[in-house]
C-alpha cells in the first residue's frame, strides 16, 4: 500500500517521506498532498513527527555506542561512527558492518552502511554506493571520485549550480582549478562551500566528531547476604539513595523501575510512573504499595535494583515566607498514587489537540501523560459552553444562505434580534468521510438577551444532501 507522511505547509500538507511504493507511483518528497492523491489515488497519508523522529535518532546513536566510543547523529537519518581502534573487537571491517546490519535489521530498520577513512568518505558511499562499503585510504580518490556532486554533503542549490558548469562528478570537480572554484564560492557557507567539502572528504581538512554526550543514569542496588521473600523494607533506603542521585545531578524522576532478582536467576519488575518530576523518597517508595505481594519470591530476591528509567531537570524550589507548599505538587503526588493503584487510566483530564473543528479541539488523556500545549485561540470568540451532540433547531430565515430570523429550541421560540457571521469551517478532509457537509456559525442574540451559536450545515445546492440543517452548539455566558 502506498504510503506518506505529511508536514503543513503555506499552501496545504506537503509530502514529507514516503515509501518504496509510494515512490513507484510516482509521489515524492515536496509535493503537495493533493497532487501526490491524484497522482496516486490509493495513497493512504499520516502526519510525520519530526521530533519525535529527531529524538529516537538520537536514541538510536547513543544505542550504537556499543561498538564504539564515539557516536552522533549526521543528518536526518544518519548516524556518524568513529570506529578508530573498535574494528578488531568485531572482528575486522567486514564483520562490524554485518554485526551492525543485522543488529538494526533485528530492529526492524534497514540501513546502508560504510567505513571509510574520512566522515566525508563514509557518508558519501554509505548513500551513494551499494550498500555495504569497506574503503582503505589508498583507494579513497578512485572509490569517491565516480559519484555524483551531491554526495559532497552540499546544499540542492550548490549541486544546481555545478551540474549547470557541467561538473557532474567528484572528479570533474577535482578537474577545476582551485583559484576559479574559490573566487566563485568565496562568500559561500562552509557547509555549500565545495572546495571545502571535497577537502573533508579527501582528508586534508579536519572535521571532528562533536558527540553528544550521554544522559546521567540513575541506579540504586541492595546485594543481599541471604535471600529475603519480602522486599519491602528495602524500599525506603534505595528511594533516599535514588533520590540523592538525582538532586545531585538536579534532576527528578518521571519513571522508576524497581526490579528484583531471584537466587534462581529469574528477574521480576515493576514500574510507577510521576505526574510530575520529583526526587521526594517517601513519595516514590509509596508508589509501590500493593504491587509487590503479587510477585513471586521463589527462594527469595538476592539482588534488588530502583531505578529511574525516565528523568527531567528539577531546579530546587524555595518555599514561600508562608511555608506553603505548592499546590500543584500535592494534586500531582495524589495523581501518582491513584494511578499507581488502579492503573493509569484511572485519572484522566481535559485537553486541547490540533483541530479547527469545535468538538474535536478537546480531548481526554491520562493525567500521567504530559501537558499537551495549547492550540492557537481562534480569531472568533467561542462560547464556554458546547453542547455534545448539537441540538438541531428549526429556523426562520428570509433567504436560504442568511442568517435565521427566528428559532425554534427546546420546544421554545427566540425571535433573533442581533447576529454576527457567517464563520466557515470546512470538514477535515483527512478525517472525515466523503460527503460531510461545512458549517456556516452565527452568533446570535434573542429578544431577552440570550446569546447563542448556531450553525448550518452544508448550503443549498452543494450536491452533498438535501435541505441544509440548523443546529445549537453552545451558548455564550
Amino acid at each position: 500500500m502506498p504510503f506518506a507522511l505529511v508536514l503543513d505547509g503555506p499552501h496545504g500538507p506537503v509530502v514529507h517521506a514516503t515509501t518504496p511504493a509510494a515512490e513507484e507511483a510516482g509521489v515524492r518528497p515536496g509535493l503537495r498532498a493533493v497532487d501526490a492523491r491524484a497522482v496516486c489515488p490509493s495513497l493512504r497519508v499520516d502526519e510525520a513527527d519530526p521530533r519525535g523522529d529527531e529524538a529516537a535518532l538520537l536514541d538510536l546513536a547513543l544505542w550504537a555506542r556499543r561498538w564504539c566510543p564515539w557516536t552522533a547523529v549526521d543528518g536526518p537519518g544518519g548516524i556518524a561512527m568513529d570506529v578508530t581502534g573498535s574494528t578488531h573487537l568485531q572482528g575486522g571491517e567486514a564483520a562490524m558492518l554485518e554485526e551492525i546490519g543485522g543488529r538494526l535489521a533485528g530492529l526492524g530498520l534497514s540501513c546502508r552502511l560504510a567505513i571509510a577513512p574520512t566522515r566525508g568518505a563514509a557518508w558519501a558511499l554509505a548513500r551513494f554506493g551499494t550498500g555495504r562499503e569497506i574503503c582503505d585510504a589508498p583507494d579513497l580518490a578512485a572509490r569517491t571520485g565516480p559519484l555524483p556532486v551531491r554526495a559532497l554533503r552540499l546544499g540542492e542549490d550548490t549541486a544546481l549550480l555545478l551540474r549547470r558548469l557541467g561538473i557532474r562528478t567528484v572528479d570533474d570537480l577535482s578537474a577545476v582549478p582551485r583559484l576559479s572554484l574559490a573566487r566563485r564560492f568565496a562568500r559561500a557557507e562552509a557547509g555549500d562551500n565545495p572546495l571545502v567539502r571535497l577537502d573533508q572528504m579527501m582528508g586534508r581538512l579536519p572535521e571532528p566528531l562533536h558527540c553528544p554526550d550521554e544522559p546521567p543514569r540513575f541506579l540504586a542496588r541492595a546485594v543481599l547476604s541471604e535471600p529475603m521473600l519480602d522486599p519491602t523494607p528495602l524500599l525506603p533506603a534505595l528511594a533516599g539513595e535514588l533520590c540523592a542521585m538525582l538532586a545531585a545531578k538536579g534532576f527528578g524522576a518521571r519513571r522508576v523501575m524497581l526490579a528484583l532478582f531471584r537466587s534462581d536467576g529469574a528477574v521480576s519488575s515493576v514500574e510507577a510512573a510521576t505526574a510530575r518530576a520529583t526526587r521526594d523518597p517517601l513519595h516514590l517508595a509509596r508508589l509501590f504499595e500493593g504491587k509487590l505481594e503479587r510477585l513471586d519470591p521463589g527462594f527469595g530476591f538476592d539482588l534488588v535494583t530502583l531505578g529511574a528509567t525516565g528523568a527531567e531537570e528539577l531546579r530546587s524550589r524555595q518555599p514561600g515566607l508562608d511555608s506553603r507548599r505548592d499546590e500543584g505538587e500535592e494534586l500531582a503526588r495524589f495523581v501518582d498514587r491513584v494511578s499507581a493503584r488502579f492503573g493509569p487510566q484511572a485519572l484522566l483530564r481535559p485537553g486541547f489537540q490540533e483541530s479547527h473543528i469545535p468538538e474535536r479541539r478537546e480531548a481526554w488523556t491520562p493525567a500521567l501523560g504530559p501537558q499537551p500545549p495549547l492550540p492557537p485561540v481562534p480569531h472568533a470568540p467561542r462560547p464556554l459552553r458546547l453542547f455534545d451532540p448539537p441540538e438541531e433547531v428549526q429556523v426562520v430565515y428570509a433567504v436560504p444562505e442568511g442568517p435565521p430570523a427566528q428559532f425554534v429550541w427546546r420546544r421554545m421560540t427566540h425571535r433573533v434580534t442581533r447576529f454576527a457571521g457567517p464563520e466557515r469551517i470546512a470538514p477535515e478532509w483527512w478525517r472525515d468521510r466523503p460527503g460531510t457537509r461545512l458549517r456556516d456559525y452565527y452568533r446570535v442574540e434573542d429578544h431577552t438577551g440570550r446569546r447563542f451559536w448556531l450553525y448550518r450545515e452544508g448550503v443549498v445546492g452543494d450536491g452533498r444532501g438535501g435541505t441544509p440543517r440548523w443546529f445549537m452548539h453552545g451558548a455564550f455566558a
